[in-house]
């Protein structure tokens, strides 16, 4: 069964730049994982401080090379610094079936 979920957040004012271009990093890396199925980093219209990014991954054990990589760890390290929060909220996903 895929491993479903989005991530929110959202940044610190002046950190904007810093983000977005973190978050394009991560992309290429996580859409080159071979487990990764779907990798979509979205700002809202409204408020583009706030980040919602769907991702789909194989299977659990995907998911969990995923959560190993080396890139992820460092992005969510320097992430921290400059989101608003405790850090990225996490919503888990089932298939309606």
């Amino acid at each position: 069964m895929t491993k479903t979920l989005y991530a929110e957040f959202t940044v610190k004012p002046g950190s904007e730049a810093r983000v977005a271009e973190m978050m394009l990093e991560l992309t290429q890396h996580v859409r080159q994982e071979e487990g990764n199925e779907l990798f979509l980093p979205y700002t809202r219209e409204e408020n583009p401080r706030e980040y919602f990014v769907f991702e789909v991954y194989r299977d659990e054990a995907a998911f969990q090379e995923h959560i190993r990589a080396d890139y992820g760890a460092r992005f969510n390290e320097e992430l921290a610094r400059h989101i608003e929060g405790d850090g990225s909220e996490l919503t888990w996903l089932l298939p309606v079936e």
